[in-house]
């Protein structure tokens, strides 16, 4: 009996009737016969090599092809270019947005310390100012000005030079308290000393170079913090040159050296309190720590009120 050469027809295949036990085909026992080869170079299907990939054990592989396996990521998954808000792409900084976060309550607290120090001194400038009585006392007892200089520069150099008691709750703030009741005693005695014209023309200055250099400091991208020898030597110049003006006016005075004294100082200590906000406002090449905010304000009103006085000198005298 021959052996067919194609297929049985779709009836023979009818599960109700399996294939003889020979099979229809010789090699193929009891099933069909394998389809042709592809044609080309291509391999067989079951017989692709497996780069990299280890084939799993104990599964047997249907028709010999290989499970397909997921690739793993290659790029970092992406949030969006404002994920969190940062905006422009750039991730956050949890870090920065934190010490942001700190040096703007830092800033907010010293100027609110600074601006209760101002109103303290000029209600104290305005009592010796406008009030006669007190006024008349304070020229004739020049030992209020001495007195209130001490308590001034023991205090100043408390708060400067020792860092317990500057940073140490309460006694910052009494320590601070003093010295600017001390400060408004020497500020109102030299006050007293000129008219009032003169005394509200130097506080309206100070007023407006305050708020200028401040704003100034704001926006600016110079960096004063960056000049700190050359502020050294400014200050050097200055305390030289009032020495020098001091002993000079004691034996007798001269009009333009005290002036010339004055436009000095009033100019060094512009560009101090320029050096000292950029040191309080931070992210310069030198800035001051978030605890010091006694010190911060300290600095600042120093600055302030000796402008006023240097001012006041050169805006003129009581007649």
């Amino acid at each position: 009996m021959s052996q067919p050469t194609a297929p049985p027809g779709y009836d023979d295949r009818n599960p109700l009737y399996p294939p003889p036990a020979g099979g229809y085909h010789a090699g193929h026992p009891g099933g069909y016969p394998q389809p042709p080869p592809y044609g080309g170079a291509y391999p067989q299907p079951g017989g692709y090599p497996q780069p990299g990939y280890p084939q799993p054990e104990g599964y047997p592989r249907p028709g010999g092809y290989p499970q397909p396996v997921p690739p793993m990521p290659t790029v970092p998954m992406n949030f969006g270019d404002d994920y969190g808000g940062s905006g422009g792409g750039v991730p956050i900084q949890i870090t920065d947005w934190d010490d942001k976060k700190v040096r703007h309550t830092f800033i907010r607290k010293v100027y609110s310390i600074i601006s209760l120090q101002l109103l303290v001194t000029v209600a104290i400038v305005a009592v010796f100012t406008f009030v006669d009585p007190v006024s008349t006392f304070v020229r004739r007892n020049i030992a209020v000005y001495y007195s209130s200089y001490a308590v001034f520069l023991v205090t100043y150099l408390v708060l400067v030079c020792c860092e317990g008691p500057r940073r140490r709750f309460p006694w910052n703030l009494i320590l601070l308290s003093v010295f600017t009741l001390a400060m408004g005693f020497m500020t109102g005695t030299i006050a007293s000393a000129h008219n009032t014209k003169a005394v509200l023309l130097a506080m309206l200055i100070t007023a407006i170079v305050s708020i200028t250099v401040t704003i100034f400091c704001f926006q600016t991208k110079v960096d004063f913090t960056s000049c700190t020898g050359l502020f050294c030597v400014l200050g050097i110049v200055v305390m030289v040159t009032g020495i020098i003006t001091a002993i000079v006016l004691s034996f007798k005075y001269i009009y333009w050296l005290h002036m010339l004294y004055a436009a000095i100082g009033a100019i060094a200590f512009t560009l101090f309190l320029a050096y000292d906000t950029q040191l309080v406002l931070g992210n310069r090449k030198h800035s001051i720590s978030p605890e010091e905010y006694v010190y911060g304000a300290l600095k600042i009103y120093t600055d302030i009120v000796y402008i006023f006085t240097f001012l006041l000198q050169i805006v003129g005298s009581r007649d």
